[in-house]
């Protein structure tokens, strides 16, 4: 069989690597010179352990399959892969009934070897934190999913797979292609094509936009938010010692700041969630007309806008002052002041929205005929990569 995979980010590789390894003739096309230099490159790095995923969700399952599977890949493959834990943070006594239903949820889903810890327990954990109470998974750990991805890419090639960088697709399409019968055509921006028995496209960012060019319904879009990181001056990362996160308010469209370590042992902080004016925009100069119009004036976009404006007002105050960035911070560590932190780069999340103005929470994985389309892979996508590698081939 020859599988087609379109996307070079994790899940693209790591697709075309599980499809490689069972037989095929695997072609891999990505737009970019390079592979993950996008989500899968920008992203913090974490191995998520399944607190936060409704139970029975494809994020519930995929991400703790995948997660072990990343796991034992990385010691398997001398990667990076640091089990730092992560300390989710009621900074308040009005979050402890959210806290409470995190725990139930993170219980369901076999998180293992969770502790729910007050306030003492949380300072024995992470000295410098504040709070009243809050949940430690000690297994939660860190890699880097860039050096992962290319990894598995060597795997692919030496499994006798082709990597194509440099290889925007156009469309995909279905027709006969001379005595081979009804095949499916990957056009390529070029004006060349590749013909396959099995097509898989994981296009992140552009996911809708390939799917729509190619007959496939254009909703849910993608509305790209772009996440600003801080991070903590050199000398000052001894007061975080892994990762520490707020307790998820269901009202609000995102999970708000938090302190990630890094593999190579630099803490940062964030990310903030906003509009992005670009889908491959990484600065506030960034801008594509064409970006803007098809996420932000689509009726899906506004009804979000209208749902969440005053969330998105106070993301865009903590971007623009960095003492509002630090303020929300602080929350967690007291201890922390402007002077702290610096810049760090910055990320765009490829968000699926829906024409109700839901965000997608869930993976939204769709099929049509020989076509395999993902249409909504956000965190945790990259924990659960290999998983959902599995899930689009069985």
């Amino acid at each position: 069989m020859k599988t087609v995979v379109v996307g070079g980010g994790i899940l693209g590789v790591a697709t075309a690597r599980l499809a490689a390894l069972a037989g095929d003739a695997v072609v891999l096309l990505e737009k970019e010179p390079d592979l993950a230099l996008h989500q899968t490159g920008r992203n913090s790095g974490v191995v998520h352990g399944g607190l936060y995923y409704v139970p029975g969700s494809l994020k519930a399952r995929l991400c703790r399959r995948g997660g072990g599977l990343v796991r034992d890949y990385c010691r398997d493959r001398d990667l990076p892969y640091d089990e730092c834990g992560k300390l989710v943070v009621a900074a308040s006594t009005d979050e402890l009934a959210r806290l409470d239903a995190l725990e139930a949820r993170a219980r369901d889903n076999g998180v293992p070897d969770l502790r729910r810890l007050d306030a003492a327990g949380l300072r024995a954990v992470e000295p410098a934190v504040g709070g009243v109470a809050g949940l430690h998974a000690p297994r939660t750990a860190i890699t880097d999913f860039a050096a992962v991805t290319r990894a598995m890419a060597d795997d692919a090639v030496a499994a006798g797979a082709s990597i194509r960088t440099s290889s925007a697709v156009r469309r995909v399409t279905t027709g006969r292609v001379g005595s081979a019968g009804a095949r499916t055509r990957v056009e390529l921006v070029d004006g060349t094509a590749v013909d396959a028995d099995r097509v898989i496209v994981c296009g992140g960012l552009h996911a809708d936009r390939l799917a729509h060019d190619s007959g496939q319904p254009r909703a849910p879009r993608i509305v790209p938010f772009r996440g600003e990181y801080r991070r903590l001056r050199d000398g000052r990362e001894w007061l975080v010692r892994g990762l520490i996160y707020p307790v998820p308010d269901p009202a609000l469209p995102f999970l708000g700041v938090h302190f990630t370590r890094k593999v190579d042992g630099s803490i940062w902080i964030g990310p903030n969630a906003v509009p992005a004016t670009a889908r491959e925009g990484y600065r506030w100069t960034d801008r594509r007309c064409r970006d803007v119009h098809d996420a932000y004036l689509w009726p899906g976009a506004l009804r979000l806008a209208r749902r969440h404006w005053r969330f998105g007002v106070g993301e865009i105050g903590r971007a623009a002052s960095r003492r509002a960035y630090v303020r929300d911070a602080r929350r967690y560590v007291p201890a922390l002041r402007p002077g702290d932190v610096v810049p760090a780069p910055s990320g765009v999340r490829a968000q699926a929205v829906d024409a109700d103005g839901t965000l997608v929470d869930d993976f939204r994985l769709g099929r049509d005929g020989a076509v395999l389309w993902v249409r909504n892979a956000p965190s945790p996508a990259a924990t659960a990569s290999m998983a959902i590698a599995e899930e689009l081939l069985g």
